[in-house]
């Protein structure tokens, strides 16, 4: 039977670069090595790494003020790292979720934090709206998609300050202003390669201005300099990450991917509305095209876990909802087919006809 994977990260990845990357686990760029113990400095993986960061400023048109950089540490690493290279004196954030509010937690350490809106009243339903960014703040921060809430930005916020991403759910997913940020970052186990490296973008001018000393590893300036070759790199992800990017455009770019996403997203979420049994629980307006979130309607909640059975027994993996939420998640990412989307709608509607 197929096995439909609906994980929230790690999650599906192309079978291009699950193939690609297994091949070079045994023989890596025809040296007679595996790929997992060849020198992070020799002139093969120097290449990979120098064709990754050039494919992702083409995909993602990249201006020449910025820089793209591959680091340890996931997405929380950032957490720290942004206030620590980027925050003076105060900060502004967007409170909409779990990883935005652990974002919150850590720049705290290093400066003034203003919270401009939070959903955490309504469990992180929606996105805020109509808030007001200090003039005074040295970057804006925001989450653009909520992998456990299933919410998205779908509007790039106007504001007059500088703004900062965590795009780790839904990067290459659609096409990004990048000029608009001064940086953006993104753990890879969602749109692009197993966990274990972040891709990192960020405005060069913006760097070596916060006023502090910071450590070695800690600086973005460091890494921009070796260009990711400070220290080892995760080469293993690194060059998954390669065969991701050489796969979105052979497919069409990112654009093509943005309209994959919509129609996949639009296939469930007409489901959810239709079935008598499930709705969703973001907010229509602010539904998340990567991580569909839902449960039972109340009258047959007790009839989950039997659905999470029925949906396992026919090939869905992964749709178990995050334990603050509840129900179910459907994680629909790049790499994730139309076709599997379908098996999970044909799921709910024969366990509506049981």
């Amino acid at each position: 039977m197929k096995k439909h994977n609906f994980y929230a990260g790690p999650s599906i990845l192309s079978q291009y670069t699950i193939k690609n990357t297994a091949d070079a686990i045994l023989d890596f760029a025809g040296t007679g090595l595996s790929l997992m113990e060849v020198s992070h400095r020799g002139k093969e993986f120097v290449a990979v790494c120098d064709e990754a960061r050039n494919l992702v400023k083409e995909l993602l048109d990249v201006p020449a003020t910025h820089d793209v950089i591959f680091l340890g540490g996931g997405a929380s690493m950032q957490f720290c790292m942004i206030p620590y290279n980027l925050l003076k004196k105060k900060a502004s954030y967007l409170d909409t979720g779990t990883w935005a509010s652990k974002a919150i937690k850590e720049a705290k350490f290093f400066g003034e934090v203003e919270v401009v809106a939070s959903s955490k009243e309504k469990n992180y339903t929606f996105i805020p709206k109509n808030y007001t960014v200090s003039g005074d703040s040295d970057y804006f921060h925001i989450t653009t998609n909520n992998t456990i809430y299933g919410t998205q930005i779908h509007r790039i916020p106007q504001v007059d300050v500088p703004l900062v991403a965590d795009m780790s759910s839904d990067i290459f997913s659609r096409p990004v202003d990048v000029s608009k940020y001064d940086a953006i970052y993104a753990g890879a186990q969602k749109n692009l390669a197993p966990s274990g490296v972040t891709i990192v973008i960020v405005r060069k001018d913006a760097l070596n201005k916060a006023g502090r000393p910071i450590p070695t590893m800690l600086n973005y300036m460091t890494h921009v300099e070796k260009e990711s070759m400070f220290n080892t790199p995760p080469v293993v992800p690194i060059f998954a990450a390669l065969q991701t990017l050489k796969w979105y455009k052979d497919n069409g770019g990112i654009a093509a991917m943005q309209k994959k996403n919509e129609e996949k997203a639009a296939v469930l979420y007409d489901e959810i509305d239709r079935n008598r049994l499930f709705k969703g629980t973001a907010e229509p307006e602010d539904r998340s095209l990567m991580n569909v979130c839902f449960v039972m309607n109340d009258e047959y909640k007790e009839l989950e876990p039997e659905f999470a059975t029925f949906a396992a027994a026919a090939g869905m993996i992964g749709i178990k909802g995050h334990r603050s939420v509840g129900g179910f998640r459907a994680s629909i990412y790049n790499a994730m087919p139309l076709d599997s989307v379908k098996a999970l709608v044909q799921a709910m509607q024969d366990f509506e006809n049981v």
